[in-house]
């Protein structure tokens, strides 16, 4: 009851909104006509696309081509990134239904190489781990930016030096480390690798034949790696080295999914309660419940969503409890584009009896050109410098050239492209190589500069060193 009193207050503080009408039966000619505009315009690949109403799959398809250049169907697996985090979230809670797991209880009772340097760590308990208010956050521990585990055994192994950023309950952090260790307690109490979990016990009862979760980026199949899109054009490109089961390894397809979106209408695997359960959010954050999020879409009507992001592919999964109508999203793009989110706001326009914005993709293109542009301009400037460094170093002696350390700017800005990109954002971690993915025409203008500059900087100081060799 209490639960409930709590969501009710979570829906009723988001801001008021006009009465709209109800949502108006969307057809899949309407859904195909909609993504294959979307495809033209910004030149995404390939994507998939689920949409059910109650228990009833209105449409599930794929569109275009995969990084291996086979037609994406409804049945190619792709990789749904966060979206995991409610499937771990729900594995957690039949434990739980079955009297094997106690949310409130701490996490160590069933995990106990569960264990981190800060003594807090004893009071995290099971439901703030999927709550991800367990106090654990990139600020404290480098998720991403440390040596990768390749199992969960191991990614929980590694907390064992890490601390925590705050006190357990109270303050969100998103941090993928929660449900990494919410999956390796799912296989310590269940007695099965979290893999073999999820297929006996969610993909099997739910037909979801073509689903899996993997481990690491290495185990991403080829149809479901994705691309960097430069100058318009989409290039296939391995995913950056990661460790995502638990918190963003699970593979399906758009008919796997349309079949998942269905169980969450009540056609599934919890009990009503355990369904309320997940969807009830802590007090530390009002719009964040067990790997779900709570929220409205632009014309007010209340969901229960979760994205989610790789650096070379992007998902999304929506459900519009009121109407009964769920969405689901994958494609082969990165979250620099965030293709997925753009296609899931234009179908659920669709659903709502609205017209679907279709972006340009100019604004992409127009920065990729304007950094392409300045790297070619710091090509020709470095070429020249090259040319005139005898002259340089005839003009400049004795402290004059110190001004050569200048030159070397660029290179200590590529260098700490990962520890900005960590302060701009809050504290969430990245590698360097991510960072290439977030902003590759950037980063090649960076890297471009960088290399130019040394290698103006050497050839100068070497006609300098010489001309005071002959002096």
């Amino acid at each position: 009851m209490l639960r409930n009193t709590l969501t009710a207050l979570c829906l009723a503080l988001l801001p008021p909104v006009s009465a709209q009408p109800p949502p108006q039966p969307v057809t899949p000619a309407a859904v195909d006509a909609f993504v294959t505009r979307y495809r033209e315009a910004t030149g995404l690949p390939g994507a998939a696309v689920a949409i059910v109403k109650g228990t009833r799959v209105v449409h599930a398809a794929g569109y275009g081509t995969a990084a291996t250049g086979e037609r994406v169907t409804a049945d190619t697996p792709m990789a749904v990134a966060s979206v995991s985090k409610s499937f771990t979230a729900l594995a957690v809670l039949r434990l739980a239904e079955k009297g094997q797991v106690h949310l409130d209880r701490p996490v160590r009772d069933h995990l106990p190489e569960f264990a981190m340097a800060d003594p807090r760590a004893a009071r995290i308990t099971v439901r703030q781990l999927l709550h991800q208010t367990s106090g654990m956050a990139d600020s404290a521990f480098r998720e991403k930016s440390l040596p990768q585990p390749a199992t969960l055994e191991g990614a929980v192994a590694r907390l064992r030096t890490a601390r925590l950023a705050a006190e357990p309950g109270a303050v969100f952090n998103y941090h993928n480390t929660n449900y990494q260790v919410a999956a390796r307690l799912v296989e310590v109490v269940s007695g099965q690798r979290f893999a073999d979990h999820l297929r006996e016990h969610v993909f099997t009862p739910l037909g979801m034949r073509s689903s899996t979760t993997i481990d690491t980026d290495r185990d991403l199949p080829p149809t479901a790696r994705g691309h960097l899109v430069v100058l318009g054009r989409a290039v296939a490109l391995p995913e950056p080295p990661g460790f995502g089961n638990g918190s963003g390894g699970v593979l399906s397809t758009a008919a796997d999914m349309a079949r998942w979106l269905i169980a969450q209408n009540g056609g599934g695997l919890l009990t009503p309660a355990s369904i309320e359960e997940l969807r009830t959010p802590s007090r530390a954050n009002p719009e964040y419940a067990l790997g779900w999020y709570l929220g409205r879409t632009p014309r007010g009507t209340p969901v229960i969503e979760h994205g989610g992001d790789l650096f070379t592919s992007t998902a999304g999964q929506l459900l519009m409890p009121g109407s009964g109508y769920g969405v689901a999203v994958m494609a082969n793009t990165g979250m620099a584009r965030s293709d997925a989110d753009a296609l899931m706001e234009g179908l659920v326009a669709l659903i709502e009896g609205g017209t679907p914005e279709i972006p340009s993709g100019s604004e992409h293109l127009l920065i990729d050109v304007l950094f392409l542009l300045a790297a070619l301009v710091t090509v020709a400037l470095a070429a020249l410098g090259v040319v005139r460094a005898r002259r340089w170093a005839a003009r400049r002696t004795g402290w004059r050239r110190w001004w050569l350390l200048w030159h070397l700017a660029p290179l200590a800005l590529c260098l700490s492209a990962a520890p900005i990109f960590r302060v701009l954002a809050r504290g969430r971690d990245v590698m360097w190589v991510q960072v290439v993915y977030l902003y590759p025409s950037f980063m090649i203008w960076l890297v471009v500069t960088s290399v130019a500059a040394v290698t103006v900087a050497a050839v100068r100081l070497r006609h300098a060193l010489a001309g005071r060799a002959r002096g």
